[in-house]
């Protein structure tokens, strides 16, 4: 096996291998619900008055 064909065999590896793990990325992360968007804090004032 000449060493510019196992370069080029590494090379096409590392790709597939980095394309199949950005796929696996997308996926788990597509696989996860979404969070719901809930203040923590509320800024809401008993009574409504704007005074002491």
């Amino acid at each position: 096996m000449s060493r510019l064909f196992a370069a080029a065999l590494t090379v096409a590896l590392a790709a597939a291998l980095a394309v199949g793990a950005a796929l696996g990325v997308v996926a788990l992360l597509e696989a996860t619900p979404d969070q719901p968007n809930t203040p923590l804090i509320t800024h809401e004032r008993a009574g409504g008055s704007f005074g002491p």
